[in-house]
Formats: structure tokens, C-alpha cells, sequence
């Protein structure tokens, strides 16, 4: 016996609303010369698919219909999509208008650079478990315990650096940012790790308490004894992975 799966395996288009132009040419001559005048006519769909409230289209109504075709026009474009398979610590993608990105890294060791006002030797230190958020022109980024793929209910520590705000955005002051429309997945996440960790540490915002003892001598000692980062100076934000995603 054959069954119609077609329901279950295919995305279904309801029509809502549909448009009609009219067009009145000022010379009488055509409808394509650029001296017609214009008149939009919108119609709500009803429930038997008939066009019912025919009314001008509003203001309103054209702003909503602009958002559409611009965010299928960045559809069509490369901005963060994959070259192939997702990163493997990928933890959340939204590719709206306003995408962003979601993901993690395990402790490692960077190259840290720092201004010299600071007393803090530029070089190499190990770095805790990091939790990053980019879209193309914000970076917020967080600390995490342990070196697991953080779940939805992980709780997310500040990140223990300079230039942070305490809500986890990243200042990145005079930094020049080359995200565009076109942009793919994977360059995206290795621009935002490049710019963070490649521009100088410079300040704290605001008393930059974002760690449990002295962050100029945190990073003096990382960066002078290069031992694994102390995860107990890591202070919580108030906050877990699924407020970063909603």
C-alpha cells in the first residue's frame, strides 16, 4: 500500500497578503518610460484563499515587504555560510538579517599582546575555555569551566581580559573590522578569534573587576609561569549558554 508522504517531507507557502499595482502613464505613450504614475493596491488573504480588504498599501506594509526582499537578497549571498561540513564547535547559527554565530574553544595557549603601560610582558599564556558570539560588527565572549562542549544550561563565567564590558561585549576600539555580506562561516569565526586576540590589551572598563584577584597580575603570572589558567579566579556572569542563544 502506497502512502503520500508529500506533507511530511515538503514545506508549505501560505499566501497572506497579495499586491496589485496600477500604473498610469503621464504622456499616454507606455508604462515603462519612467513617467508613469504609481498606485499600490494591498489585499488581505482570507481563510478560502480569496483577496478580501483592498486597501493602499501603507507605510507600514512597504517597510515589512522591504525586509523580506532584503533578507532574501543576503540569502543569497555567502555571509555565514559553510564551505563545508559545520565546525565542530559550533553551538548556534542564525542567519537572519542580523545573524550571528555561537561557539566554543578549549583552553589553549595564545600569543597575548598587551600595552605597555599595563606592566605585563607581551607573549605567550594558556587561557581558560572560552565561550564566543560574533555578528558582523559586535563580539561578546565569556569564560567556561572544564574543556566539555557546554550544554544549553552551562553557566557562563566573565571573560577574565581586558576591554571588557561587563555584559561580555568585547570593546574593540580602533580595530578595523572586515566582516561583510559575504563573509563565510569559517572566516567569520577565524577574523573574530584573530581580532580578539591580536589586537593589544589596553584597559579596563568601568573598574574591569572580572576576575577574582588582580587582573594585571593574573596575566603577569600567566604569561611569566605558563601554567594552566587558575579556573577558580573565573567570577560567574549570571548567566548560561540558552541566554546567549534566545
Amino acid at each position: 500500500m502506497l502512502t503520500n508522504i508529500t506533507n511530511n517531507i515538503s514545506d508549505t507557502f501560505v499566501p497572506v497578503k497579495a499586491l496589485l499595482i496600477y500604473l498610469r502613464s503621464k504622456s499616454g505613450e507606455t508604462y515603462t518610460n519612467g513617467n508613469e504614475e504609481i498606485y499600490v493596491e494591498s489585499y488581505d488573504i482570507g481563510r478560502n484563499g480569496k483577496p478580501i480588504n483592498a486597501h493602499p498599501l501603507s507605510a507600514k506594509e512597504s517597510g515589512k515587504f522591504g525586509e523580506i526582499l532584503r533578507s532574501q537578497e543576503a540569502g543569497q549571498n555567502s555571509f555565514l555560510k559553510c564551505r563545508g561540513i559545520l565546525p565542530v564547535n559550533l553551538l548556534y547559527l542564525n542567519t537572519a538579517k542580523h545573524g550571528f554565530a555561537v561557539w566554543h574553544t578549549p583552553p589553549v595557549e595564545r600569543q597575548l599582546f598587551f600595552k605597555d603601560d599595563l606592566g605585563i610582558p607581551s607573549g605567550a599564556a594558556k587561557v581558560p575555555a572560552m565561550l564566543w558570539k560574533g555578528s558582523r560588527d559586535t563580539l561578546s565572549v565569556f569564560a567556561l569551566k572544564g574543556n566539555r562542549k557546554p550544554s544549553l544550561n552551562s553557566p557562563l563565567f566573565h571573560a577574565p581580559y581586558f576591554n571588557m564590558y561587563a555584559d561580555g561585549k568585547v570593546c574593540m576600539g580602533t580595530v578595523k573590522l572586515a566582516i561583510d555580506a559575504d563573509t563565510c562561516l569559517d572566516d567569520f569565526i577565524a577574523l573574530w578569534e584573530s581580532y580578539f586576540f591580536n589586537s593589544y590589551f589596553s584597559h579596563t572598563i568601568e573598574g574591569g573587576s572580572n576576575c577574582g584577584k588582580n587582573i594585571v597580575q593574573l596575566w603577569q603570572e600567566q604569561v611569566s609561569n605558563k601554567s594552566p589558567f587558575p579556573e577558580a579566579q573565573l567570577i560567574k556572569s549570571g548567566k548560561i549558554l540558552a541566554d546567549i542563544i534566545a
